[in-house]
């Protein structure tokens, strides 16, 4: 009998199955605090996807509206998606302090949006499965500051006091379907506070040696 797939693969097998939820996409919500690997999870989720558009939301944010870009998220990106048509958005430059030219965004079967509030409640009547990088917000915190650098320090303590605000007023985890820690080695997958949303409430899988899902 061949083993299980491991959790990036096996949990990209079945968010293919999903319904898609904007327009013709299956749109996968990656949320979690900063620092917690939500761009490294997106992208191995992507690539076991066979390459899905992800949308990272430090793009669609900016120093003015660290929180406040759903209209423009919504107007740039899900109203073209459920017209079934290409998005197309302008990305932020954080070093230059202002948008660059359009982007492309296809409305392919399963779109990736990553970032801290990917799965606010604006959004989440879009998305057809919202994902939680579990980690502790101080843990998080820690390891976005020591990968930024003391260069910017003054940044991380106004996004600090800036997400815990967001994440006060309008919170993620409850919604999540599925919650994803990361391992030593890989990933582990577990149900969320909201149900699973894929068919499985005992969904439980994990990188390394062979586990039931």
């Amino acid at each position: 009998m061949k083993p299980p797939a491991p959790a990036v693969p096996r949990l990209a097998a079945r968010l293919r199955r999903l319904p898609p939820s904007c327009g013709p996409v299956r749109l996968i919500g990656v949320d979690g605090h900063a620092g917690s690997g939500k761009s490294t999870f997106a992208g191995r989720l992507a690539e076991a996807l066979g390459g899905a558009p992800v949308l990272h939301l430090d793009d669609i944010a900016s120093h003015a509206e660290l929180f406040a870009w759903t209209g423009r998220l919504l107007t740039e990106v899900i109203e073209p998606f459920g017209r079934g048509e290409s998005a197309h958005y302008a990305p932020y430059d954080w070093r230059e302090h202002r948008f660059g030219p359009p982007r492309p965004l296809p409305a392919d079967p399963v779109v990736l949006i990553e970032g801290v509030g990917a799965g606010r409640r604006a959004l989440r009547p879009h998305l057809a499965c919202l994902l939680w990088l579990e980690m502790a917000p101080e843990q998080a915190w820690a390891r976005g500051r020591a990968r930024d650098g003391e260069e910017q320090r003054e940044f991380w303590d106004g996004w600090v006091r800036a997400e815990a605000h967001h994440f006060s007023d309008d919170p993620s985890r409850p919604h999540a379907g599925l919650l994803v820690r990361q391992l030593s080695e890989g990933y582990e997958v577990l149900p969320g506070p909201s149900g699973d949303p894929v068919g499985h409430p005992d969904v439980t899988h994990r990188e390394g040696p062979p586990a039931m899902w």
